[in-house]
């Protein structure tokens, strides 16, 4: 007798290549099961996630929506000033409970049978609950204690706001480690909030969040990177990596130049240097080394979808949403300082331009994302060669001209999926 096709899992067989966390499998971005996998072992299990800026939540009453993997999540200001996530899921009929992006209120409010909730997320009010004339109603050992928001645990850093479901995940800076000390090299001050940009990547979020961590890309992908000389291979850069490996932040030094003779017959044939490009108005290249080091690019990554941009003046952070296996949000959130003067607020809004979903430079980003689903097809054969820089999880050391960064990645996310 014939097996029924529908007891038959979806998906065939897996096991990783030998090579480990050199190679990294096609069906890992295309698998349906092993997407459902990450949500549970990732994005519920023992990480970090990035909510927002406390920014966003300036005052009591202020709440903002967000996500964490495909949960929604809300982030909100208590009356004390305390800051609160809880899952946006009514306790009762699991109705998602404040729509707004953000917004201001005395209370959380369920429009479908008017349970309300407080700014920490505790059941205040359940409608009828004692019934109308004798009828109806919740049973009588009804605790409204034990039917609030899914509450979750909230660390913040330098006005970053991060949220966890894990009760055993390390306190927020530990977790980050070394790394930490490139968020608080520019998150100085007290922030503002410039705007927003929301982009839907038509790829899987892992190949999305490969790319911020693959500093060697940069200057060969980014036409107007090595055009106009805002990072350069041949430049004074770095790469820094915590112990663990989960996270990483690399940084160039516009205006260092130490050509050799590999470099320029490298340069040379690189479609991303063109000098025969110029810009009409080349103010956008001007800016201020307002921390005093040099730096005119740094990116950071967290594992698995924060990333902190310094590109010149401009300043954002980016929220990696998965949206299904084939499909993922990126959301921008430009800031500045709140002490900025009109002038370097102008600057970070002209080089806001670099970035976001149409940025001169990161518009490639997304697109080769694209390309490369497309490319990968049904994902049942096939794999990534990730070998830049060495074979092992040190090897390239501080260089960027190195994938350790990536397999890093891979490694932890084996050690989360059990792969």
């Amino acid at each position: 007798m014939n097996p029924d096709p529908c007891s038959l899992s979806a998906s065939p067989p897996r096991s990783w290549p030998s090579e480990g966390y050199t190679r990294a499998p096609y069906w890992a971005y295309r698998d349906p099961d092993i997407y459902a996998r990450e949500q549970a072992r990732i994005f519920r299990g023992k990480s970090w996630h990035y909510l927002g800026l406390e920014a966003e939540v300036p005052e009591p009453g202020c709440y903002k929506t967000t996500y964490i993997g495909e949960a929604s999540v809300l982030l909100t200001r208590a009356e004390d000033g305390s800051l609160h996530a809880m899952l946006n899921r009514c306790a009762h009929r699991g109705n998602m409970v404040m729509r707004e992006a953000f917004g201001k209120a005395r209370k959380l409010y369920c429009v479908y049978h008017a349970w309300s909730f407080t700014l920490e997320g505790d059941l205040a009010r359940a409608a009828f609950q004692h019934g109308l004339r004798g009828e109806g109603g919740l049973p009588k050992d009804f605790d409204t204690a034990q039917h609030g928001l899914r509450k979750l645990r909230v660390n913040t850093l330098c006005g970053l706001v991060f949220a966890t479901f894990s009760d055993e995940v390390e306190p927020l800076e530990e977790w980050l480690g070394d790394v930490a000390a490139g968020i608080r090299r520019v998150l100085r001050k007290p922030l503002k909030v410039l705007g927003y940009d929301t982009q839907r990547i038509h790829a899987n979020w892992k190949a999305y969040h490969e790319n911020p961590r693959d500093s060697y890309h940069a200057n060969i992908l980014h036409t107007f990177y090595g055009t106009f000389g805002l990072s350069r291979q041949s430049q004074e850069s770095g790469m820094i990596l915590d112990a663990s490996g989960r996270h990483v932040y690399f940084y160039t030094k516009a205006g260092t130049e130490k050509e050799s003779s590999d470099y320029k017959e490298t340069s040379s044939s690189l479609r991303s240097v063109n000098d025969g490009l110029r810009l009409e108005d080349p103010g956008i290249l001007k800016w201020t080394d307002e921390f005093q080091d040099g730096i005119s690019v740094q990116i950071l990554t967290a594992y698995p979808g924060f990333v902190l941009h310094q590109i010149a003046n401009s300043l954002a952070t980016r929220q990696l949403l998965p949206k299904g296996p084939g499909q993922a949000d990126l959301v921008w959130t430009y800031f500045g300082f709140a002490d900025d003067d009109e002038q370097m607020t102008r600057t970070r809004l002209a080089q806001a331009n670099l970035a976001g979903s149409a940025g001169m430079i990161s518009v490639e980003d997304a697109a080769v994302c694209e390309m490369m689903m497309r490319a990968m097809g049904d994902a049942q054969e096939g794999e990534s060669y990730i070998e830049m820089g060495g074979r092992d999880l040190d090897g390239g050391g501080a260089t960027k001209l190195s994938e350790r960064a990536i397999r890093n990645f891979w490694h932890n996310y084996r050690l989360d999926m059990e792969l």
